[in-house]
Formats: C-alpha cells, structure tokens, sequence
C-alpha cells in the first residue's frame, strides 16, 4: 500500500484580509499524479507557493516524509526531495539545453559535490548527468541547441529537466501545457505520466482532458477551499465539481 508522501493539514494563507486557502488538509500519496485544479482564483497557486516553500502559511502544518517543513524555506526543501516547475519558463534563453541543464546541477550540488568527483572532471561529469536528464525528457537530438530557439513545448521539457537536477521524490508542475500546440501537448503530457511512479508529481493544470487522463488523484479547489477529491471518475460526475465550474463560466 502506498504511504504518505506529503500532507498538510489545517492549512491557511492570508493575505490581510483576504483568505486565499482556507482549512485545508491534503494527501500526496507517494509515486502518484495528482492534480490540483479549479477555476480561476480558487488558490491552486497560493497553495503550490506553500507547498513547495514559496510562501509560509498563516496556519496548519505541512510534512514531507513525517518530518514537520512549514517553514522551512523552499532552498532547503529542494535538499530534502522537493523542486518545481513554474508557470512561466524560467531557461537561459541564450544558453544551450547541455548548459541550462549544467547550471541546475551545480545549483543544487555547490561545493561538496565537486569536492566528491575530484578524482574526475566536474565538468565531465556534470555533462555526462545532463545528457541523461536531456535524455528523460525526449532532448538528446536538441542537447547542444540554443535554448531559446526550442518550440514552446520543449522548453517546459527543459524546465523539468532542470527541475529534476535535484533528483526530487517529489515534483511539483505549475501549468506545464499552459500555451502549447497539440502536438507539443501530447509529448509533454506523455512525459508527466512517465515520471511516476519513481516519482511523486504534484500537477496544476487547466487542460482537464489531460488531467482526467493522467492523474492518478484530483483535489478541487474553488474560493480556496477544498470541494471535492478523488479518482478522475469520480471527479468527472462530482455535481459540486460541474458547479463550480459553471458558475465561474457564467
């Protein structure tokens, strides 16, 4: 049976007077897809940001692993199995896919691991590790090209590649389709769904035919409030789901 990976329980983020997440409790199972959606403003970005570090709650607690992270800052989250992709693209534009995916593995190794690999070059290495996260996220052909003369879509693919630098148990994906064509939709969709179950993936997104086709779990926020969770089955009949997005569309 599959354990807890990350919980939060009684979590609240104000801004103010505004409560943007209100008494919320959540389960990420270990090696599952789950998605977080809702219409706009229902604080499934608010809730990413505390999740993952970005931002303290007011209230509740958050465990990873059963060890207490509320407020431990998001730097040091990312040493503990946490990292995360952005809604926007966040590459070197004018840098080559090799040495974007470089730059993220000497963020996240700093001086200890060049001290380990000094029987070889570093710099060796480092290619070496980035070839193969260029590999996991379908780049290999592209793996000297410029970054900013990618298709959309194969940015957001570096970007988790880059994100996976730290070699994360769980990773969270802001949006990662936001803007993409169809084809570029249907690879990247392919690749989130290959990153469990050695991984945990945590998903905001508000293509819902993608979410109801990958996600292992859907939470629903509306108003900063949990409404609904479950299968994707049972998110698709949930009447609570269908007006909540109804109403936002009216």
């Amino acid at each position: 049976m599959a354990e807890v990976l990350l919980s939060a329980k009684g979590l609240g983020v104000r801004f103010g007077s505004f409560q943007a997440i209100e008494d919320l409790d959540l389960s990420i199972m270990q090696g599952a897809l789950h998605s977080v959606i809702g219409p706009n403003g229902a604080g499934k970005t608010t809730l990413f940001n505390a999740l993952s570090g970005a931002r303290t709650p007011t209230q509740g607690e958050i465990k990873f692993r059963e060890i207490g992270i509320t407020n431990v800052p998001a730097h040091r989250r990312v040493h503990l199995g946490l990292s995360r992709s952005f809604q926007l693209t966040n590459i070197f534009r004018d840098l080559s896919v090799a040495e974007n995916i470089c730059l993220a593995l000497q963020a996240v190794a700093g001086r200890e691991a060049w001290a380990f690999w000094r029987s070889r070059d570093p710099s060796k290495v480092s290619r070496e590790r980035a070839a193969k996260l260029a590999h996991t996220v379908g780049l290999s052909a592209r793996f000297e090209a410029r970054a900013g003369d990618l298709s959309h879509g194969a940015q957001r693919a570096l970007e988790i590649a880059m994100a996976l630098a730290s070699d994360p148990k769980l990773l969270f994906l802001d949006e990662p389709l936001a803007g993409m064509g169809l084809d570029d939709v249907h690879r990247t969709k392919l690749l989130i769904k290959s990153l469990t179950p050695e991984r945990t993936v945590v998903l905001i997104e508000h293509n819902m035919s993608v979410v109801l086709d990958i996600s292992d779990r859907i939470t629903v926020l509306a108003q900063g409030k949990k409404i609904a969770e479950g299968s994707p089955q049972q998110i698709r009949t949930n009447v609570d789901v269908k007006n909540a997005y109804l109403g936002s569309a009216a």
